[in-house]
């Protein structure tokens, strides 16, 4: 099922890349790819942190890579918003990695990592035309 929903995360963001060369003006349109990208390297490091999670008992170190992945693609967003939707998906997934970052410092193997992907898909759908 994640694996389904990082495929629709890509399908959308090609779309929106589609639909944004033709909808939206030359600032504009750089903006918006930048959404766009940020979006599914985001929806990359959602989806490696399923794997990383499901995989758990393995090495957990790959869920802190995956973390800090989204830590950075998050960090590369803010900067380049001013959306009041999208700052608040970017909010919420940052509240979302932050609480699976601080289960999986106190020893939970398995975190929830429900919020992250519910925002991840908030931010899939803002940066969607």
């Amino acid at each position: 099922m994640a694996s389904r929903r990082h495929q629709r995360l890509a399908l959308a963001t090609a779309a929106a890349v589609l639909t944004l060369t033709t909808a939206v003006g030359c600032a504009g349109l750089d903006k918006a790819l930048d959404c766009v990208r940020t979006a599914d390297a985001i929806a990359t490091s959602v989806g490696n942190l399923q794997q990383a999670v499901s995989s758990a008992s393995e090495d957990i170190t790959q869920a802190s890579e995956a973390l800090d992945d989204i830590d950075r693609e998050l960090k590369k967003l803010d900067d380049t918003t001013d959306n009041a939707d999208l700052s608040k998906a970017v909010d919420d997934l940052q509240a979302g990695v932050t609480s699976v970052r601080e289960s999986i410092e106190k020893g939970d193997a398995t975190p929830d990592i429900t919020p992250v992907t519910n925002a991840a898909t908030e931010i899939g759908k803002v940066c969607t035309p």
